[in-house]
């Protein structure tokens, strides 16, 4: 049976031949003057795919050329196809043989590797040239002189691959590949790392199935967001509906696929996702004669059965068919070029070459022309096509959008995009965003109702009016859920982060609306937009007790010190002026002015006197002493200029400090918490408050964490509402955001800020790194500043029912309390006037006693001094008297006398001292 099978098949292949050779000498009949070029094609089939891509393009290619006769006048382009089953390399050994014997110029095809690597030995041995356009990695020691490949050259790709993720910045990037020649391709790429910090992950899709959702299950638990896709575009197909049904096409994503036929599927179903998504693409739509030609082939291929890859792609022309259309017609502009070229069979088992082989194939490597794929030119020496450009295109709500050109030699050049709108609700138009947040008054609140609320009508706030603002202006819709373990974002000693950070770091919310502080250690794990409110760390404590009035409050105004300084100036201008009134000649005068003979003169400023004239001009009230000289009339001047100044800040003062009432606090700063522990003082675990306290590098911010630190369990607390109560309860000093300080404030009266800010900060709203929303929530904020509506946002939810004490705080009514001491004074220099007053009579009467022993007899006692003279006389004997020395009269030396001269002594005396 063998034997007879095989017998059938020879004559078979015969009458095959036969019919082949009938056919080429018919076709030279009947073309008679016209040159007749004929070129094969192999292409291998598939179960599913009858007809292949290329074969497509392939008689596409050549009807189109035949068509046009501007470019082959005078010649007439034909084909001969031969289909082989996949890798079957000897089946397609002995079809280019009967391509060759038929005569040809050029063989396209196959394109599985064995195959290609049969005909190509073929090929070389008969120097016919064999065009490939598909990717082909060449060996080490390629010797195929009729070689060319239109596809662009392997390294090159691998190159453009790394600039592409260089200029995207990505530091992690994962590599899946769908088989081994993926690997070749981002050869590259897998050297960047020891080059550059970049951690490559490389992952390979499931042989035996197309469901790649297990691996993208781990791709999406690994948080693994920058993706690249080395597979087919039927692949890339497959996987876009898995992503999207892994919920992985969203905007924190970006996937780049290596195939060049990305664009050409159908990506309405992504558009809106926000998803990035970027892609080479080799096809120059921008030409009109390249979108002419490939509308003409969508036509073709609508109106055709449906075939899978129309079918996939809607008809529109892949790579690999612009790539098989462009080297049919390099044929045709090759053929062009050459003259006096006759094409002959060949035959396989002779090894006799076609004599005008490598001239043609010369004329291959000197053309230069521009093709749907661009500029097609081929190396001289390896055939391969090394000169060509990429478009980089990503997927954008309005389509494909080109981002710039690369080119294997110039690398990437990105094209001038166009200015954004000013509208920037076009992105996030139609977006349900996910908001985290936290329950703190008044940024997020429950709404009391007496129905029950759902979804984002259950709270109300700051936030909340700031959420629905920038909904309104950037048109997305929103949904509000609270935190799961209720805390802000901190990192413990391993390095995880908890609470909002953490949910927006796992992507499970877009944006985190809540008092949010920006620092410097969550920037570096999410994006924050520019703050929508500005604060700073200070100390609530509670507000201290007035102190108690006392009676001598009165003397408060002035301190201790300025009391005693005043005392000894007083003191000190005293002297002074009993000093320079000694020596001055000015303030000398005659008692006795009708007696200008008189030898006895007087001076008023005695050391008792000048200190009366300093205490009249300090409690301002005049006296009887007046200065006459020039010098005491200066320091009496100084004086009460002194006095003036003293007095006057002394009542400006005294209103203050007796009709407000004053307050004792043991704290006023940061520093006095520092330097004790009476006061235990702490803030929220977790919060921004507690790492800068934990980070700060200053002396008496360490101090202060190592006293919290050491009392983790008391000092930091769960949340603000539970240091509110800590603060009212104990003796306790809570350290958190200045804004929570004065919304709380306003609405207890017990509490108050102490001290001034310790830092500054904002609060932001935080979003995953590399979102797209964080420039236009930006955006939005700073025109919500610029408009005012910050401003108001705040008044409305910060300003409460105030404190009445101190609203409308008035001057206080004087009590006995106040001023009671001003009477004890006054009593007090009451009772020491009295016993003054009876010293003073005491000591006179002893000094009238002592006279009258002196003076013993009544007529001698009639002609003593009179006591005011002898009060006179006594101060001349003394050291301080006020006038010159004079010699005393005795009561002998009086009794010696007579008594008329007495007597007249007496009456002259007399008017003179009571004057």
């Amino acid at each position: 049976m063998d034997k007879y099978a095989n017998s059938c098949h020879r004559t078979m292949e015969k009458r095959k031949n036969v019919v082949v050779w009938i056919f080429y000498f018919m076709s030279e009949f009947y073309l008679g003057s016209n040159q007749v070029l004929r070129i094969g094609g192999i292409f291998e089939t598939r179960e599913n795919e009858p007809v292949s891509v290329e074969e497509l393009a392939f008689k596409f290619a050549v009807t189109s050329i035949n068509r046009n006769r501007t470019l082959m006048p005078n010649t007439t382009l034909t084909y001969d196809i031969q289909r082989v089953n996949l890798f079957d390399s000897f089946e397609a050994s002995r079809r280019v043989c009967d391509q060759l014997a038929l005569g040809v110029v050029a063989v396209f095809g196959p394109s599985h590797t064995s195959s290609v690597s049969a005909v190509q030995s073929i090929c070389n041995a008969l120097e016919v040239p064999h065009i490939q356009t598909r990717w082909k990695h060449p060996s080490v020691d390629n010797k195929d002189t009729f070689y060319i490949n239109l596809y662009p050259e392997y390294t090159s790709i691998s190159r453009a691959i790394l600039d592409i993720v260089t200029f995207l910045k990505w530091k992690s990037v994962t590599i899946v590949y769908e088989d081994s020649t993926g690997l070749m391709r981002m050869q590259e790429l897998i050297k960047a790392p020891s080059k550059n910090n970049l951690k490559v992950r490389i992952r390979q899709l499931p042989t035996d199935s197309s469901d790649a959702r297990p691996l993208l299950k781990e791709m999406k638990k690994g948080k693994e967001f920058y993706v690249i896709f080395d597979c087919t575009y039927q692949m890339a197909a497959e996987l876009l509906k898995q992503l999207m049904s892994m919920g992985m096409m969203t905007e924190y994503y970006h996937f780049f696929f290596t195939t060049l036929d990305l664009f050409a599927l159908d990506l309405e179903p992504y558009r809106f996702t926000g998803v990035n998504m970027t892609a080479f693409r080799m096809l120059n739509l921008d030409n009109p004669a390249v979108a002419s030609v490939m509308e003409k082939w969508s036509m073709e291929r609508l109106q055709a059965p449906p075939k899978p890859d129309t079918t996939l792609l809607n008809g529109v022309m892949t790579t690999e068919a612009a790539l098989m259309y462009d080297a049919v017609f390099m044929v045709a502009v090759a053929s062009q070029r050459a003259t006096q070229m006759t094409v002959s069979s060949l035959q396989c088992h002779r090894h006799k070459p076609w004599r005008y082989g490598p001239r043609f194939m010369n004329l291959f490597r000197e053309a230069r022309w521009d093709g749907l794929t661009g500029r097609i030119v081929v190396n001289k020496t390896d055939g391969l096509r090394r000169d060509f450009d990429l478009d980089l295109i990503s997927l954008k709500e309005e389509g494909n959008a080109k981002l710039g050109v690369w080119n294997s030699f110039t690398g990437l050049n990105l094209t001038e995009r166009k200015k954004d709108d000013a509208n920037v609700t076009a992105s996030l138009a139609n977006r349900t965003l996910i908001v985290t947040t936290i329950l703190e008054n008044p940024y997020v609140m429950y709404k009391k109702s007496d129905k029950v609320l759902y979804g984002n009508d259950r709270f109300e706030g700051y936030c909340l009016d700031l959420l629905k603002e920038l909904s309104n202006i950037l048109g997305f819709s929103y949904e509000v859920k609270l935190v799961s373990d209720g805390k802000y974002g901190a990192q413990n000693d391993k390095g995880e982060w908890n609470g909002m950070v953490r949910e927006l770091i796992d992507h499970i919310a877009d944006l985190a609306v809540a008092p949010l502080t920006i620092t410097y250690v969550r920037e570096k794990v999410i994006d924050f937009s520019k703050p929508f409110m500005t604060l700073g760390i200070s100390i609530l404590y509670r507000k201290p007790n007035g102190t108690n009035p006392g009676v001598f409050s009165f003397l408060n105004p002035l301190t201790p010190d300025i009391w005693m300084y005043v005392l000894l100036a007083c003191i000190g201008v005293s002297c002074v002026l009993f000093a320079i009134a000694r020596f001055s000649p000015y303030e000398w005068y005659n008692p006795h002015p009708c007696n200008p003979a008189s030898d006895v003169v007087q001076n008023n400023f005695t050391l008792l006197n000048s200190f009366w004239f300093g205490v009249a001009a300090l409690m301002r009230q005049g006296s009887e002493l007046m200065p006459k000289a020039l010098s005491t009339r200066i320091a009496g001047g100084i004086w009460w200029f002194f006095t003036l100044i003293i007095i006057s800040s002394y009542t400006a003062n005294l209103a203050a400090f007796l009709t407000v009432e004053r307050m004792d606090s043991p704290i006023d700063s940061a520093d006095d918490l520092a330097k004790q522990t009476k006061i235990e003082y702490g803030s929220v675990r977790d919060g921004s408050t507690m790492t800068f306290f934990k980070k700060s590098k200053i002396s008496t911010y360490e101090k202060m964490w190592a006293f919290m630190s050491s009392r983790k369990n008391t000092a930091l607390l769960k949340n603000n509402r539970e240091g509110i109560t800590r603060v009212l309860t104990t003796d306790y000093a809570l350290l958190m955001e200045s804004t929570s300080i004065e919304y709380i404030s306003q609405r207890n009266c017990n509490l108050t800020q102490v001290g001034g800010l310790i830092d500054s900060k904002g609060y932001g709203v935080g979003t995953p790194i590399g979102s797209p929303y964080r420039d236009k929530v930006t955006i939005a904020i700073l025109q919500l500043q610029e408009e005012g509506k910050l401003h108001m946002m705040k008044e409305k939810w910060w300003r409460g029912n105030g404190c009445p004490e101190e609203d409308n705080k008035e001057a206080n009514a004087l009590g006995v309390e106040n001023i009671g001491g001003i009477f004890i004074v006054l009593a007090a220099g009451l009772v020491l006037s009295v016993f003054v007053a009876i010293g003073e009579f005491i000591y006179k009467a002893r000094k009238n006693s002592d006279i009258e022993e002196c003076c013993d007899g009544g007529a001698e006692h009639f002609l003593q001094v009179p006591p005011w003279r002898e009060e006179a006389g006594e101060r001349s004997r003394t050291s301080g008297t006020g006038q010159h020395p004079v010699p005393p009269q005795t009561c002998a030396e009086e009794r010696d006398g007579h008594i008329e001269t007495a007597s007249l002594k007496l009456a002259q005396l007399l008017p003179d001292e009571l004057l």
